[in-house]
């Protein structure tokens, strides 16, 4: 038995869901328009393969430092219940059942917050999120992000220590992404599964010979 590992943007759900935060952010006036302008920048060089997801996702805890993490934690969760929710890809949850009927526990491995994961575990039913934390004290942000970033070769360390515990072998594992930034785990695992995938992904994908699935779009949605 195995377990099956889940990218969350573009993957489970059907967009990036760091886009929609911003706008929503900014929208609140939680956020200025010109620190929308930073994050966008960010997103459009990481898209082209000129920046570092982790340099982006650093400078974002940073600049909570101070912030009540109760706080972040409801509006997370309220921007999840009224955009990500109905964004789950239909072809997702028949993978989950089928990984279920085999057996094998389904953990979330996301870049995304443990906010926005710990909603999707619950929405999805999943076994286990894999994600990022930023460290607090006293209830209060510090700035600060816990390492090692679950990003790139990041989220390798965190899916071989949550396999490791469990006395499995990450060749006996399932992974499913969009993203080339996830191509160190694809490397590792036994069964590698490219869902919607970015353009680097998609040219690595056909010379290593990894499937590629099609979970649909959500309906009346995209």
């Amino acid at each position: 038995m195995g377990i099956a590992f889940f990218d969350l943007d573009k993957t489970l759900i059907a967009v990036n869901s760091a886009k929609l935060w911003v706008r929503a952010e900014l929208r609140a006036g939680h956020i200025g328009r010109l620190q929308a302008l930073v994050a966008a920048g960010w997103m459009v060089r990481y898209g082209l393969g000129a920046a570092r997801l982790e340099d982006a996702v650093r400078s974002a805890v940073a600049a909570l430092e101070g912030e009540d993490e109760a706080t972040l934690r409801a509006r997370t969760h309220a921007f999840f219940d009224a955009e990500i929710a109905r964004l789950v890809r239909p072809g997702a949850n028949r993978a989950l059942a089928e990984h279920r009927a085999a057996g094998e526990p389904c953990v979330l491995l996301t870049s995304s917050s443990a906010y926005m994961s710990e909603k999707t575990v619950a929405l999805l039913e999943l076994d286990a999120a894999l994600c990022n934390t930023f460290e607090v004290r006293d209830g209060v942000f510090t700035g600060k992000a816990i390492e090692p970033l679950c990003f790139g070769p990041g989220k390798v360390d965190h899916a071989r220590r949550y396999a490791s515990a469990r006395g499995v072998d990450l060749a006996d594992c399932a992974f499913y992404t969009d993203s080339a930034s996830d191509s160190p785990l694809l490397e590792l695992v036994g069964r590698p599964r490219i869902v919607d995938p970015d353009p680097r992904l998609k040219r690595r994908a056909r010379k290593r010979g990894w499937p590629e699935v099609d979970w649909g779009t959500p309906p009346g949605e995209l």
